[in-house]
């Protein structure tokens, strides 16, 4: 492919494109990233430079391509068991007094946005399973949404490399929850069919989700403007049981956003409640 740079003009509409279809926004010191990961999205539709991969999706409608180029602009950077805090937070605290309080109608709604390529909800999965045998004959609605069809896929089939399982897992959860496939590995069918995988966009209509006690939303809002982070928490307030909790990122809060929520640590890491009254 040449290595042709991008006009600012062409630079702009493709930062215009990703902001409306995602809200993510991409700073101009972005340029090389934008670079990047067009370059392989260019190549797969057999144009010879990013100039005319721009060119091509400014003449026709929004459609496959597009979606393509706003996907591949999405972060996808995961691990098993990232943040062993949260893990930790589930398995001492959250879980057990879920099962207190909600043992006699043993239903636990779970949500984890923006799954990638499904490290995230399988490890909650592993947890669920692997620690609290109880709720074997609970009803559990996981569901785990991503804007990239492409991760989705990935998520359902549940295969990852010698790589990606290296990273986070330990044998036992290797041996208890995989199977070897080929020169990878896949994760059993009867882990696989307990999480729903759907698309969602966060800035689009949303799923008509139950009422949720967990939700997961990790290193997402990081991308989004201010407005659009407000917009998003609000969402989940309407969602989020009264006595549910919201897990962000590290790095993101609700502090100036949402003054609707109270930050709470539990098992050293960091969620979000409602506030009551």
């Amino acid at each position: 492919m040449e290595k042709e740079e991008l006009t600012s003009v062409d630079l702009d509409y493709v930062r215009d494109l990703v902001r409306t279809k995602s809200a993510i926004v991409l700073e101009p010191e972005k340029a090389y990233l934008v670079h990047s990961r067009l370059e392989p999205v260019a190549k797969g539709e057999g144009l010879l430079s990013l100039a005319e991969l721009v060119k091509k999706m400014r003449m026709a409608p929004y459609g496959a391509l597009h979606k393509k180029v706003v996907e591949a602009m999405t972060t996808n950077e995961t691990s098993f068991f990232r943040d062993l805090a949260l893990f930790h937070a589930l398995r001492e605290q959250l879980l057990p007094e879920i099962i207190v309080r909600k043992g006699a109608t043993k239903r636990l709604n779970i949500w984890c946005g923006a799954s990638s390529s499904g490290q995230e909800p399988y490890s909650i999965m592993f947890t669920i399973v692997e620690h609290f045998p109880e709720m074997k004959d609970w009803h559990i609605q996981f569901t785990a949404t991503d804007l990239s069809e492409g991760m989705l896929a990935k998520c359902r089939e549940g295969k990852y490399s010698q790589l990606e399982v290296n990273r986070g897992l330990s044998v036992t959860h290797l041996t208890h929850f995989f199977s070897k496939k080929g020169m990878g590995w896949q994760v059993n069918e009867d882990i696989r069919r307990r999480i729903d995988f759907q698309s969602m966009n966060l800035i689009g209509p949303w799923l008509p989700f139950p009422t949720l006690d967990i939700v997961f939303l990790r290193n997402v809002m990081i991308y989004f403007d201010t407005e659009t982070k407000k917009q998003i928490l609000a969402n989940i307030r309407e969602k989020l049981d009264p006595t549910g909790y919201l897990f962000l990122g590290g790095s993101e809060t609700t502090i100036n956003l949402d003054d609707q929520y109270e930050r709470v640590a539990i098992s050293g890491a960091s969620c979000y409640r409602v506030k009551k009254g």
